[in-house]
This record gives structure tokens, C-alpha cells and sequence, in this order.
């Protein structure tokens, strides 16, 4: 299936909020969306539907998977993930529209990497309201939910761009009216993963 221009836009703006949830399942969904024939990648981003992309993706998904859900570790894992997730969106985005203007493909390579960093803050506002809980469940039940959710855009925007768009839209709109509330999250979780590595 090829995406005309408008609903590659919508495309990468549900693409790029999947990778700001996790990148891995993003990048693992699309190789094998693409793979499978449901999804026309532009030709820079075919080397995702190689089968060591998808394999290497699916692994570090496994990996994201395990230690997304661990008190304390998840901290520091986050906080890492913020200088991946961001420029991997960005480097899509980037990728996606090489056949645009320069002009217009630098606008959309920012765009994908302000919709993943909005993903990412959102995601760690969340986890600093339920991190501090004493028992797991309820953060385990949270990085299920951003999981599938991320796995869930992707798929969706591969028939449907504009319903998925309109997700990761109102999602973003969400963020952005929190943005003090996710900014303060954003500095709690990098003192937090200071403090859990001096420990």
C-alpha cells in the first residue's frame, strides 16, 4: 500500500509518537508491516523491512520490554532512552520525506522529533505519578498499555493514517497542556537516575 503526500504526513505523525513510547516495537512493526507488503516505505527507509533490522529491533523491544518494567532500573533506562527515542523519530521523519524540498523536510524532521519528545514527556509524566507506588502492578500495567499502544499507532497508521493521527494529535495536545507538569517529570526522572547510579 503507497501513501500519497498527506497520508505520509499522518503517517509520521503517528509514527513518531509511537517512538516516543518505544521506539523498538515502533521501528520492529514497521519493518515487518513493510516486509509483509501492507506498507510502501519510501525507498530511504527500506533497509527496515531487512530482516536484521526487524530482528535487531524485535530484540532490543525484548530487552526494552523487561527492563521498562523494573522499580528504579526503568529510571534509568528512561532517561537514556530520551537521547534515542527523539533522534530516531526525527531521523524517520527525515528519511520519509527525502523527496521533499529541503525546507519541507527539515519542518517534517522537526516536527517527528517534537511529536516523539512530547511522547516521551507525556510517558514520563505518567510514570512519575505511579512510579513512587509501593506495589508493581500498576507501573507494569503501565508499560503494557504504552507498549501496545506504540505497536497498536503504528499498525493503524499503516490503513487508517488519519484516525491514527488524530490520536497521537489530541494525545500531543494533551502533553502540551501539561507541559509544566511533564517538564518538572522530565527533571525528577533525571535526578532520579542520578541518584539511582550514585547509589
Amino acid at each position: 500500500m503507497k501513501l500519497p503526500g498527506e497520508e505520509l504526513a499522518a503517517l509520521l505523525v503517528a509514527v513518531s509518537f509511537a517512538a516516543g513510547l518505544n521506539v523498538y516495537a515502533t521501528v520492529a512493526t514497521l519493518g515487518l508491516l513493510a516486509h509483509a507488503g501492507a506498507l510502501a516505505l519510501p525507498a530511504p527507509l527500506h533497509l527496515l523491512a531487512n530482516w536484521w533490522v526487524i530482528a535487531a529491533s524485535g530484540a532490543l523491544f525484548a530487552v526494552e520490554f523487561f527492563a521498562d518494567k523494573v522499580p528504579a532500573f526503568d529510571l534509568i533506562w528512561n532517561a537514556l532512552h530520551t537521547f534515542i527515542r527523539v533522534p530516531v523519530a526525527a531521523l524517520l521523519a527525515y528519511q520519509a520525506t527525502s523527496s521533499l524540498s529541503p525546507g519541507e523536510q527539515m519542518a517534517a524532521t522537526l516536527a517527528g522529533g517534537l511529536i516523539a519528545l512530547a511522547a516521551h514527556g507525556g510517558k514520563t509524566a505518567a510514570r512519575a505519578v505511579v512510579t513512587p507506588s509501593p506495589e508493581p502492578f500498576s507501573n507494569i500495567a503501565l508499560s503494557l498499555g504504552e507498549d501496545a499502544l506504540a505497536v497498536f499507532l503504528t499498525w493503524l497508521a499503516t490503513w487508517k493514517p488519519w484516525i491514527a493521527a488524530t490520536i497521537a494529535g489530541v494525545l500531543v495536545v494533551l502533553v502540551v497542556l501539561m507541559v509544566r507538569w511533564v517538564w518538572r517529570a522530565l527533571a525528577a526522572l533525571f535526578r532520579g537516575a542520578e541518584r539511582t547510579l550514585e547509589a
